[in-house]
């Protein structure tokens, strides 16, 4: 593997020690703002700069021992000890490479995540509602927050629709491929014959859009207010304080009526109308700047099948990395999602290192 150039490192490290002295002269503002998060994102990169030159001179003195000959013992502990050497320098190379790459400016944000019942009836709703579970035990190991948005129960439990907003730190990074076809395999309670059923659910991650992002005229909305109904289409509320947003140059249609308030209500719907077209705008960038766009580990489309849980053998399968894990029961509980994230993410950085020149 190639090694990111000196030159390179050593201007890292001087913009670093630009950036300390600034901020040590004090002062405030967006300035202040803007070289603090500058400082923090490279003081990781720096540290693995300097492991690497200390491990550099480090192997240098190990060659030259080497070289010189002399004590026959102290010649062998040198040659023993350069090889490890070579494997840490590799790493912090890999690591300094990797912390270079372009990042995803929506990496850091709050998410809105979307889980609705797909194809199965009954049974795909409850699946919902075992991955939005399996999303909350996630988030709650990570110190995220959940706040759900809307839901729609399934007839015998689950759900057939639930959004929430997750946020926390880093939260799109780790989610972002989650979006997708999510099947699962397995003899749903009312199956009397232990027949093995097959069905799905839907997952959208959307990164959580600010005003700033995506301009919304009130020319291009129609807005419609009507009242709440509950299952069965039986009103369940006096008011018409259930709303339904329509964006027309796009089509999209968000729907809420969980809160009595049509305040609360418009302004929920509002949020989620505008992850969706901030997210549909990066995917026509992303289109546009590569049509490799995530490539093996997946487009992020809602119509991709993604993953299959199966629970007659208790595994899981990522079809993009064709990775299974034997721990059906641990992944269902958020304790072992975190390996398939980091899985695909390794995999990403793989991609990305395979067409990019941070040299």
């Amino acid at each position: 593997m190639a090694q990111v150039s000196q030159d390179k490192l050593n201007r890292l490290e001087a913009r670093f020690a630009d950036l300390e002295a600034q901020l040590a002269a004090g002062g405030g503002g967006e300035d202040f703002v803007r070289l603090s998060k500058e400082y923090a994102d490279l003081e990781p990169v720096v540290k693995a700069i300097r492991a690497l030159k200390a491990a550099s001179s480090e192997r240098d003195g190990l060659e030259d021992i080497v070289a010189q000959g002399g004590d026959a013992e102290l010649v062998a502990m040198a040659e023993t000890e350069i090889p490890a050497l070579d494997e840490r320098i590799e790493d912090l190379n890999q690591r300094i490479k990797v912390a270079l790459l372009p990042k995803d400016a929506a990496d850091e944000r709050n998410v809105i995540l979307e889980v609705r019942a797909g194809t199965g009836g009954d049974e795909a709703a409850l699946f919902a509602g075992d991955l939005f579970r399996m999303y909350q035990r996630y988030a709650a190991l990570k110190g995220w927050r959940v706040d759900i948005i809307s839901a729609s129960e399934g007839e015998h439990g689950g759900y057939k629709e639930i959004i929430a907003g997750i946020s926390g730190a880093g939260v799109y990074a780790e989610l972002k491929f989650e979006s997708g076809v999510h099947r699962v395999q397995r003899v749903p309670a009312t199956e009397a014959q232990g027949r093995i059923h097959t069905s799905a659910a839907t997952v959208a991650v959307l990164p959580e859009a600010e005003d700033v992002d995506i301009d919304i005229e009130d020319k291009d909305l129609r807005i419609d207010v009507f009242r709440a109904s509950g299952p069965g289409g039986q009103s369940v509320n006096t008011t018409d304080s259930a709303v339904r947003i329509t964006h027309i140059p796009t089509g999209v249609v968000v729907s809420q009526q969980d809160e009595k308030s049509q305040h609360k209500n418009r302004a929920k719907a509002m949020k989620i109308l505008r992850a969706r077209l901030f997210e549909r705008e990066r995917e026509r960038i992303d289109s546009e700047r590569s049509a490799t766009r995530r490539g093996q580990v997946g487009t992020g489309d809602r119509s991709e099948r993604i993953r299959t849980y199966n629970f007659p053998q208790g595994r899981v399968s990522d079809h993009r990395i064709n990775l299974t894990l034997y721990k059906l029961d641990e992944v269902m509980q958020g304790l072992a999602l975190g390996e398939l994230i980091e899985a695909l993410s390794a995999e990403h950085q793989s991609e990305l290192l395979a067409h990019s020149d941070v040299a």
